[in-house]
């Protein structure tokens, strides 16, 4: 398992933007796929996004594809989403997670999959 930290959100108005980050303390965010989740009240948890470090490739849910970019920094060993076009039913706590990737298989989207999570960080998108 991992410490994930996690910074950002916050309050924006519908079409707005905001920038979550995740850090790793105590280890590097090598050989692991490192995801958003997101929740809202009475939802269950949902898969964001997702980035495999080692090889950068990233993967979104249909729901933001095309306004949301993750996006990796290997020098500070942060990983960040990049949220755009903001709009009110993107409002959530939003989670980071981390999970051992394993070599030739398909990131996973479940969130029983993952091992290591953050505290949450709540973004809310005002109409």
């Amino acid at each position: 398992q991992v410490h994930l930290i996690e910074s950002g959100g916050g309050w924006v108005q519908a079409g707005g933007s905001l920038r979550l980050s995740c850090a790793a303390s105590e280890r590097t965010f090598n050989m692991l796929d490192v995801a958003w989740f997101r929740q809202a009240p009475g939802q269950e948890r949902e898969f964001v996004a997702v980035i495999r470090w080692n090889s950068g490739r990233t993967y979104y849910s249909d729901s933001v594809k095309g306004r949301f970019t993750i996006s990796r920094d290997t020098a500070e060993n942060a990983m960040d989403l990049h949220m755009n076009n903001l709009e009110p039913a993107d409002s959530a706590v939003y989670y980071c997670a981390a999970r051992p990737t394993v070599l030739f298989t398909e990131v996973v989207r479940a969130p029983s999959a993952y091992d290591s999570w953050g505290q949450g960080t709540q973004v809310t998108v005002s109409s």
